[in-house]
């Protein structure tokens, strides 16, 4: 995988950008990829969390321009050629939407930029860390488009809305510390290097929960995000009595007692329909 690389410690996988030549602007490669390697992340049931980090000076500089070669995305002077590019778009916003779909909770680790595609990668994240001199910005509306990938869907959940409409009709930028001040970012961390610790030590502590408590939790926010709180509680009764797992509760509770780790079983693998 040439946009992105994958490591795994225990029950923590870290997926690095690893483009810093081109500031990792997201080119096909990675829209081709990513939802399938997170998936495949997911399958084995055994990743409790995933970091994701860019490498070098910034996080993500949005889409390639590698993207539009040719210019057949762009082209739509026809109804066929306007179908051919809806259908396009929702590609691209199913790709970043493997995010919120994969059963353990994604931390984003954003140094430096962070802008148009790669915004829209991180409102996706459950949880996101910054370095201080990160900054977010929804790069598209400097290029005379709207965005279109999940931004301007998502961050009115996570941002007041004022602020998400200066950011969609100004272009201007977000700095990491006006962030962690309304919410959107979880910490500011002094440096890249001390960034990458938080991250992992966060996923860490993830991962040390049981397993399908998280999952559980992550699947009800989302949930609750986009229903009525009437609906989210109805909801959660029905997933808790699909999760509950009395030996994940008494293991936490000697875990507590002795003050030792907990042993907690891994989420089930799950193949995929029609694969072995």
């Amino acid at each position: 995988m040439s946009a992105f690389e994958i490591t795994r410690d225990g029950a923590v996988a870290h997926l690095r950008l690893s483009r810093p030549e081109a500031s990792n602007a997201l080119d096909l490669s990675f829209w081709r990829e990513f939802g399938p390697a997170l998936k495949a992340l997911d399958a084995t049931g055994e990743v409790r969390a995933l970091v994701i980090s860019g490498e070098g000076r910034n996080f993500c500089a949005g889409m390639d321009i590698s993207v539009f070669s040719g210019g057949a995305i762009l082209q739509t002077d026809t109804p066929a050629e306007r179908q051919a590019f809806h259908q396009a778009a929702r590609e691209l916003q199913e790709t970043l939407t493997a995010i919120e779909r994969v059963r353990f909770p994604v931390i984003a680790a954003v140094q430096g930029a962070c802008v148009g595609a790669g915004l829209d990668m991180v409102a996706a994240c459950d949880l996101r860390l910054a370095a201080t001199g990160a900054y977010f910005r929804i790069e598209e509306i400097n290029i005379g488009m709207m965005a279109d990938v999940g931004s301007l869907q998502r961050l009115p959940h996570v941002l007041p809305e004022a602020v998400v409409r200066e950011l969609a009709y100004l272009g201007t930028s977000l700095t990491a510390d006006r962030a962690e001040r309304l919410g959107f970012v979880n910490a500011v961390l002094p440096d890249p290097e001390a960034l990458a610790a938080a991250a992992l030590e966060m996923a860490r502590a993830i991962a040390a929960k049981a397993p399908l408590a998280i999952s559980g939790s992550k699947a009800a926010v989302t949930y609750a995000r986009d229903h009525s709180v009437a609906e989210g509680l109805e909801w959660a009764a029905v997933m808790q009595g699909s999760i509950w797992n009395s030996a994940d509760i008494l293991a936490a509770i000697q875990a507590r007692m002795t003050r030792t780790p907990a042993g907690f079983a891994s989420l089930s693998p799950h193949a995929g329909i029609g694969k072995g």
